[in-house]
């Protein structure tokens, strides 16, 4: 069974109303409980769904969250079979300290279709659907990568942007960056919405990099991939015990290089609510009893579309 325009827009409605769940701890520097209202909302809103569900990137496994854990079964127990992934607050700083760029995210494929990642740390570089896949390669250098990038593109290296996280971890890329004069984009979270800047040339992004989580990397592959953008990942485990548990995942080669075909199969849909602004959308406005919410969606489409929505509590 394909996934279909009812699903999406039920998942619409999950998304939004886990993000508003989330509106009354903005600014109250609490993430654990703000992590906590949009995890109950989003689980509860996904039982009362048409789907035989199971998550496969959550909020950690069985013996590490009450509620979805990855392998968790969700649903009504009838209608399609998915895989689900979730990220009920990214961000969940920018919620507490009432900062921008906070949002709450799902990403759905068809059973099977959608890799489980292990969590861990992820290398990544995602570029827009207008570059050949063959221009930029994660196993290039960053300077081969932007040289690339501007013959095929004809700008000027001084035009182009890089996106990348600010973290002690890219201090040589980001000194490569800036001795090649080009311009970066720095984010303090949130690489899901970083990766989606280089859908659309309105964000002015030209590449994506760096590490990041790497369910976050799948969840970002699966709006890419409707977008017809490009993603490129490997995994990057750290200590033996990240090593076996990715390997009783499936994973066999832990050196593996992922296109985003093998990250995310068949049709996928991606939504994002915003809690906080970001740039990609508007956070949360209340008016009286109802809250207005933005939510950036990808299923079948060459675009992001934006859906507004009006929710009423009591």
């Amino acid at each position: 069974m394909k996934l279909s325009q009812e699903l999406l827009e039920n998942l619409i409605k999950v998304t939004s109303r886990s993000a508003v769940a989330c509106y009354p701890y903005i600014g109250k520097n609490d993430k654990i409980l703000a992590d906590k209202a949009s995890t109950d909302v989003m689980r509860n809103q996904l039982n009362n769904l048409n789907i035989r569900g199971e998550v496969v990137i959550g909020e950690g496994e069985l013996d590490e969250a009450p509620m979805l854990y990855i392998g968790e079964k969700l649903g009504k127990g009838n209608g399609p079979k998915i895989d689900i992934a979730v990220d009920p607050v990214e961000g969940t700083n920018f919620v507490a300290k009432n900062l921008p760029g906070s949002m709450c995210v799902i990403a759905i494929a068809e059973k099977g279709n959608l890799f489980k990642a292990p969590e861990t740390y992820m290398s990544k570089i995602a570029f827009g659907n207008n570059i050949p896949v063959d221009c930029i390669d994660l196993d290039f250098t960053v300077e081969k990568n932007l040289y690339n990038y501007s013959d095929f593109t004809k700008k000027k290296l001084s035009n182009i942007t890089v996106c990348i996280l600010d973290r002690p971890r890219h201090k040589k890329i980001i000194t490569e960056l800036k001795k090649l004069n080009v311009n970066i984009k720095l984010i303090s979270d949130g690489d899901v919405s970083g990766a989606l800047f280089v859908s659309d040339r309105k964000y002015n992004v030209d590449i994506f990099m760096g590490i990041g989580g790497g369910p976050e990397g799948v969840i970002a592959a699966t709006a890419l991939k409707s977008l017809n953008c490009k993603f490129q990942g490997r995994f990057l485990f750290k200590t033996d015990e990240e090593i076996s548990r990715a390997k009783k995942m499936g994973i066999e080669d832990i050196n593996k290089k992922y296109e985003i075909s093998e990250i995310v199969k068949g049709e996928s849909i991606f939504c994002a609510t915003a809690i906080t602004n970001c740039d990609l959308m508007n956070g949360i406005i209340k008016k009286n009893n109802k809250y207005i919410t933005e939510t950036i969606v990808a299923f079948k489409k060459s675009y992001l579309e934006m859906v507004k929505k009006e929710i009423s509590f009591t």
